[in-house]
C-alpha cells in the first residue's frame, strides 16, 4: 500500500477530488507537483470548505504567492466557486528533499 502523500482530514468522499486538484499545481521554479516535492503538509476538507497547510523548499522562494494562489483555482474547479479556501504557510517542520516522493527525487537525479 503507498503511504498517503499529506495528512488529510475531514470527509472522506472529497479527498480524491481535493488530492487530484493538488496534484496537478506545479511548482514553477522546480518543474515537479507540489505535492511530490512534499510542500503539502496536510489538508482538512467540508464541503464548502477547505483548509490547505503549505510550506516551500524555502521561506525567501519568489513563487510562493503565485502556488497559493494556483493551490485555492485548483480546489475551487475541483470542488465549486462558493468553496472557501484557506491557505497556511508553515515553516515547521523545514521542508527538505525527504519530503518529496521517490519519484520526484529521481526526476532531480537525487536518488
Amino acid at each position: 500500500m503507498t503511504p498517503e502523500p499529506f495528512p488529510y482530514s475531514g470527509d472522506p468522499a472529497l479527498r480524491e477530488r481535493v488530492t487530484a486538484a493538488l496534484e496537478r499545481v506545479v511548482d514553477p521554479e522546480m518543474a515537479l507537483g507540489i505535492v511530490a516535492l512534499g510542500l503539502v503538509y496536510g489538508v482538512e476538507a467540508a464541503p464548502g470548505a477547505v483548509r490547505v497547510r503549505l510550506t516551500m523548499t524555502s521561506a525567501a522562494c519568489p513563487v510562493s504567492e503565485l502556488i497559493a494562489d494556483e493551490v485555492s483555482e485548483a480546489l475551487r474547479e475541483a470542488l465549486g466557486r462558493a468553496t472557501v479556501v484557506e491557505i497556511e504557510m508553515c515553516w515547521e517542520p523545514p521542508w527538505g528533499p525527504e519530503r518529496m516522493s521517490p519519484a520526484a527525487r529521481a526526476a532531480m537525479g537525487w536518488e
